[in-house]
C-alpha cells in the first residue's frame, strides 16, 4: 500500500516538474504569464480533464493527476513560500515610507471595494457572513501576477505596489479571523494570541537571524542560505500552527523579519526558483478546481460574476488613483490592471469554507470565477494599457504649448534631463521635456520647466509631440534597452531629426550609433577620463602631455567605437571637451 502511494507521489511529482519544463519556457517565449499555463495544466491534467478519462483508459495516467488530494501537501507548501516572498516586500521601513499611499489610497480601495461587491452579494441573497468575506476575499488583486506585469518604476507599477502591500498587509489579521474556529465574540483573543505569536517570531528573529545568516554568508555556501531561510520558514509556520493559528500566518511573519536583514538579496535570489515552482502546484491545484462541466453548465453565471467584480474593481481603482491626483491614463491602466481577483483570494476563500463561514458549494463557484479571473489577467494588463494610451492621447495637447518648430525634445527628466534643459534655457533654445514620473513632473513644474508627463514608449506620443518638427530629440533615460529600442524606431521614421543620446559605456554607444543616433555620450568614459585627468595633474604630470594624453585616450575610443559600430567617420561623442577642440585648432 505504501508502495502504491508512493508510486502515486512520483507519477504526480513527475508530472508537475514536466509541466513546468515545458510552462515556463514555452510562455517565456510567447512573452506571456507562465501563470497561465498553469492554471491549464492544471485543467487538462486534473480529475475534471483528462484525469476523469484515466480509469477507463489507463495509457492516460503517466500524464494525469486523479487524486487532487494527494498534491494539496505540495500547494500548501507553494503558499507557504508565496506568502514568504509577500512577506519580504513587508519591511518596516518599507511601510513607513509608503504609509501614506499604503494606509490612505490602499485602505479606501480595498475598503470600499469590498462594500460594494458585499452589498451586491447580500442583494443576490448571500447570508451577510457570507457576503462579507467573500466581497473581501474578491477585493484582493494578484501580487503574483501585477507586480511582474507592471514592474516598480512605471506610474502605474507605483500605484498598485501600494494597493497590493496593503491588501498583504491586511491578509494577517483576515487569516486570524477567518483560520479561528471560535465564534466572533473571540476575536479578541484570536488578536490577542496572535499578537504574542507574531511579537515572539519577530524578536527571536531579529536577534536569531542575523548570526545565523552571518555564518552562511563567511562560508560563501548558497545551500546554506537556503537551508536556513527554508528552516526559518517552515518553523515560523509550525509556530502558529502550533498556537491553531495558519502556517501561512508563519510564513508570512518569516518574510516580515528576514526582510529586516542585510541578507534579503541575497535570499530572495536563491528561494526564487523554489517560491516559483512551488506556486507553479498552487496554480496547478486552481486549474484542477475548475469543474469543466459546471463551466459548461453555469458559464452565464460564470462570466456574469467575474464580469461584475472586474467592474467594480475597476471603477473603485482608477476613481480613487483620479481623486488622489494621478493622470487620467495611469488611473485607467491601473484600474483594468487590478481588477481580477487574486491568488490569496483562493486562500481566503479555502480558510472560510473549511471553517464553514461559506458553504462549499458556493467556495467552489467563487473558486472558479477567481480562477477564470487569474487567467484573464494579462488580457486585461493588455487592455489597460490600450486604454491608458487613448486616455492620454487625448490629454497631451492640452500640455503641449508654444509654437513646435525648431523645439528641442528631452525624453527623461532626471538629473541629466534636468541638465541638458538648464543649458538650453541659458543659450534661449526652446525645449520640452517628457518623463512617466508624476512626482517628478510636477516638481519641475513648480520650478518652472517646461515638462509634460508621458510615457515615451507609446509610438502615438511621437506623432503627438510633431519630432518632425523638433530640432532635435535627446534621449537621457537609464535605460540602455529602451533607449536603443526608441532611437530604432523613431529613425525609422525621421532619418533627418538629430537624435543625441546618453550612453553608458563605449559598447553602449556604438549600439546606438548602429540604432541610428547622431551622437552617443558615454558618461563612464567621460567620468572616467576627466578623474584621470585630475590624478595625473595632482600628482604632478604636466598639464599639456596630460591633456594630449587624454585627447589620444579618447581618440582610441572614437576608433573602437567606430570598429564596433560599423561607423564610415569617427563618432564625435558629444562634441566633447572645448579645450580639446582648442587642441585640435592649435
Amino acid at each position: 500500500m505504501a508502495g502504491e502511494l508512493g508510486g502515486h507521489a512520483l507519477k504526480d511529482a513527475l508530472v508537475i516538474l514536466g509541466a513546468a519544463g515545458i510552462v515556463i519556457p514555452a510562455f517565456a517565449r510567447l512573452k506571456i504569464s507562465p501563470v497561465i499555463g498553469f492554471i491549464i495544466v492544471g485543467m487538462v491534467v486534473g480529475p475534471f480533464g483528462l484525469g476523469a478519462l484515466a480509469e477507463h483508459r489507463p495509457w492516460l495516467n503517466p500524464v494525469t493527476i486523479t487524486d487532487r488530494e494527494g498534491i494539496e501537501p505540495f500547494a500548501e507548501f507553494g503558499i507557504i513560500l508565496l506568502l514568504f516572498a509577500i512577506g519580504m516586500e513587508l519591511s518596516f521601513r518599507r511601510l513607513f515610507a509608503m504609509r501614506r499611499a499604503i494606509f490612505g489610497i490602499g485602505a479606501a480601495e480595498m475598503l470600499l471595494g469590498s462594500v460594494l461587491i458585499g452589498t451586491g452579494l447580500w442583494l443576490a441573497a448571500e447570508s451577510p457572513a457570507s457576503a462579507a468575506t467573500l466581497a473581501v476575499a474578491l477585493a484582493m488583486s494578484s501580487t503574483a501576477l501585477v507586480l511582474p506585469i507592471a514592474g516598480m518604476s512605471s506610474p502605474v507599477g507605483r500605484a498598485a505596489f501600494a494597493m497590493l502591500l496593503f491588501e498583504d498587509l491586511a491578509l494577517v489579521p483576515l487569516l486570524f479571523v477567518l483560520t479561528s474556529a471560535g465564534p466572533i465574540g473571540g476575536l479578541p483573543l484570536v488578536l490577542a494570541k496572535g499578537a504574542a505569536i507574531v511579537l515572539v517570531l519577530v524578536l527571536g528573529g531579529r536577534y536569531l537571524l542575523p548570526p545565523l545568516f552571518a555564518q552562511a554568508a563567511r562560508t560563501k555556501s548558497p545551500e546554506l542560505f537556503l537551508a536556513v531561510s527554508l528552516l526559518t520558514v517552515i518553523l515560523a509556520s509550525l509556530a502558529t500552527a502550533a498556537f491553531g493559528l495558519s502556517p501561512i500566518v508563519g510564513a508570512l511573519v518569516a518574510g516580515l523579519v528576514i526582510a529586516e536583514t542585510d541578507y534579503r538579496s541575497e535570499i530572495e535570489v536563491i528561494t526564487a526558483p523554489f517560491r516559483g515552482l512551488a506556486l507553479g502546484v498552487f496554480l496547478i491545484t486552481v486549474g484542477m478546481r475548475i469543474d469543466l462541466q459546471m463551466l459548461a453548465a453555469l458559464w452565464p453565471q460564470l462570466v456574469g460574476a467575474l464580469a461584475a467584480v472586474l467592474a467594480v474593481k475597476a471603477l473603485v481603482t482608477s476613481g480613487l488613483l483620479r481623486m488622489s491626483g494621478s493622470r487620467s491614463g495611469t488611473a485607467a491602466e491601473t484600474g483594468l490592471l487590478m481588477a481580477s481577483p487574486s491568488e490569496t483570494t483562493l486562500i481566503l476563500i479555502g480558510a472560510a469554507a473549511a471553517t464553514g463561514a461559506i458553504a462549499a458549494g458556493t467556495a467552489s463557484f467563487w473558486q472558479a470565477v477567481t480562477a477564470l479571473g487569474l487567467t484573464i489577467t494579462p488580457l486585461l494588463a493588455m487592455l489597460g494599457r490600450f486604454a491608458g494610451g487613448k486616455v492620454d492621447e487625448r490629454r497631451v495637447d492640452e500640455y503641449i504649448e508654444g509654437d513646435i518648430k525648431g523645439r528641442t525634445i528631452i525624453f527623461g527628466f532626471g538629473r541629466v534631463g534636468r541638465m541638458v534643459a538648464d543649458m538650453l534655457i541659458v543659450h534661449k533654445r526652446p525645449y520640452l521635456a517628457v518623463d512617466s514620473d508624476i512626482d517628478g513632473v510636477a516638481h519641475a513644474r513648480e520650478a518652472g520647466y517646461h515638462v509634460l508627463f508621458g510615457d515615451v514608449r507609446r509610438p502615438e506620443l511621437a506623432d503627438k509631440l510633431h519630432l518632425g518638427h523638433a530640432a532635435a530629440l535627446v534621449l537621457t533615460m537609464d535605460d540602455p534597452v529602451l533607449v536603443a529600442q526608441l532611437a530604432r524606431r523613431i529613425r525609422g521614421g525621421m532619418p533627418d531629426l538629430p537624435i543625441i543620446a546618453r550612453a553608458r559605456d563605449t559598447d553602449h554607444a556604438a549600439q546606438l550609433y548602429k540604432a541610428g543616433v547622431t551622437d552617443a555620450v558615454p558618461e563612464t568614459l567621460e567620468a572616467s577620463l576627466q578623474l584621470a585627468e585630475a590624478v595625473l595633474v595632482d600628482v604632478g604630470a604636466p598639464m599639456g602631455p596630460v591633456i594630449a594624453s587624454i585627447h589620444e585616450k579618447r581618440s582610441e575610443l572614437r576608433s573602437a567605437i567606430m570598429a564596433e559600430a560599423e561607423l564610415s567617420s569617427e563618432p564625435r561623442l558629444g562634441r566633447l571637451r572645448l579645450r580639446d577642440s582648442k587642441q585640435e585648432s592649435g
